[in-house]
């Protein structure tokens, strides 16, 4: 287990010290847990969310086809003709981004919306950059928000027995749908605060012509057949990437006919980001090692350890030490090991234990908006500025997603709280 502890502790740190060489701190961190032999080799294939992988890769090659129609920057033109500057272009571009996720997985919306912002950040000649942390940060708020918003709801999901429906009203009560909402009508003012010198003037002098509309109906069918698989009940762990990876091939397919020629198939494997692909998979070998060392059954154990005879103290430190622990460590394996862990909690104490499983729910989720790579959907957004010629400092992450994330937290930590308790 201490060397486990370390190579993660040595991992993130050299990650935060050095952003540049994150995706190689993250595969020379996966290296040393699988040469260190915490992590079997058998084991290694099956420690990586594959279907995380396929999802990204997939929903990258569609985009990249839906940027070259022209329609992000159409997009962008409606949007800046119905906002008077870029602090509500901004505003405006991360309320869609957290609506749009409360349906379709988190770095899937991130794929989408962040072309948007960066064809107006073009326009406007300014940074993309707090323009794509915001977006970012707001899609991994409303992840929560609904079954299929995220892993970490599906989970709770199957645990609980929850269906979609149940996410918004349960036993005859608000659910966690409207602490998430709440808590994001409260991060607009935190936006406000934000880009409040952000005033520039924003107008669109014409309206981008569309080129070919097949890959906007692909994005729309993405969101539509994620949907559509939430319901089906015992699918492949891998469904989601698998639509989203059909969809690709039959859209560059469909692309490299329409043009006669191979380029369409070339421009996806260009805009494909090989770089943020290895580092999620580095990373989830890591955790996986980090969990199979017992690291994570540790942390699990000491929420169990502490506070029994105090719901709300309990309550707290489950939902504030979920939001500390997630920066750092992925949150579907911890929302894993401590759904078991708040069950026997709340068998012991008496209680109903949905107001811990809420709890535990919006702290791991909510908590990967504090690091550059606390959540998948904010190394996706990375991954796209580095693509586009742009380094995101630790502090420029930091100036948006602290204050975005713990607005979000203690709204949704009272709400939780007042309904459930």
């Amino acid at each position: 287990m201490t060397v486990a502890l370390i190579v993660f502790a040595l991992m993130y740190a050299g990650m935060l010290a050095l952003p540049r060489y994150r995706m190689w701190f993250a595969v020379g961190g996966a290296v040393a847990m699988i040469v260190a032999g915490i992590l079997p080799l058998q084991e290694v294939f099956g420690a990586i969310n594959w279907n995380v992988i396929m999802m990204i890769a997939g929903t990258m090659g569609i985009v990249s086809l839906f940027i070259e129609t022209g329609m992000p920057a159409r997009l962008a033109d409606l949007l800046l003709w119905n906002v008077p500057n870029t602090c509500w272009a901004v505003i405006a571009l991360s309320v869609f981004a957290g609506v749009v996720s409360a349906f379709v997985d988190n770095v899937a919306t991130v794929l989408m919306v962040a072309p948007v912002g960066l064809a107006i950040a073009k326009d406007l000649k300014i940074s993309p950059v707090p323009i794509i942390v915001s977006i970012a940060v707001s899609s991994n708020l409303q992840g929560a928000a609904t079954l299929v918003g995220d892993t970490t709801s599906i989970l709770l999901g199957g645990y609980a027995g929850m269906d979609f429906l149940d996410f918004i009203f349960w036993q005859g009560k608000f659910s966690i749908f409207w602490a998430v909402e709440l808590g994001a009508l409260g991060t607009i003012p935190v936006l406000m605060y934000l880009f409040r010198k952000n005033k520039e003037p924003v107008t669109a002098e014409r309206m981008t012509v569309v080129t070919d509309y097949f890959p906007s109906f692909l994005m729309i069918a993405v969101v539509v057949l994620l949907i559509a698989a939430s319901f089906i009940h015992n699918k492949w762990e891998v469904t989601n990437g698998l639509i989203c990876i059909a969809l690709c091939i039959v859209g560059t397919i469909r692309a490299c006919i329409r043009r006669k020629s191979f380029s369409p198939l070339r421009m996806v494997g260009r805009e494909t980001d090989f770089t943020t692909l290895a580092m999620l998979a580095g990373l989830f070998i890591v955790v996986a090692s980090i969990q199979k060392a017992g690291i994570i059954d540790e942390i699990a154990s000491w929420f169990a350890s502490i506070g029994q005879g105090d719901l709300f103290g309990l309550y707290t430190l489950i939902v504030f030490g979920s939001v500390l622990l997630s920066a750092f460590i992925d949150n579907i394996p911890y929302v894993a090991a401590m759904l078991p862990v708040v069950e026997g909690i709340s068998t012991h104490l008496g209680i109903d234990p949905v107001v811990l499983y809420f709890g535990l729910l919006s702290g791991a989720t909510l908590g990967g908006n504090i690091t550059p790579f606390g959540a998948s959907a904010n190394v996706a957004g990375i991954g796209i500025l580095r693509k586009e010629g742009y380094e995101v400092k630790n502090s420029d992450f930091f100036r948006i997603g602290i204050p975005f994330t713990m607005t979000a937290v203690l709204i949704g930590y009272a709400f939780i709280w007042l309904v459930w308790a």
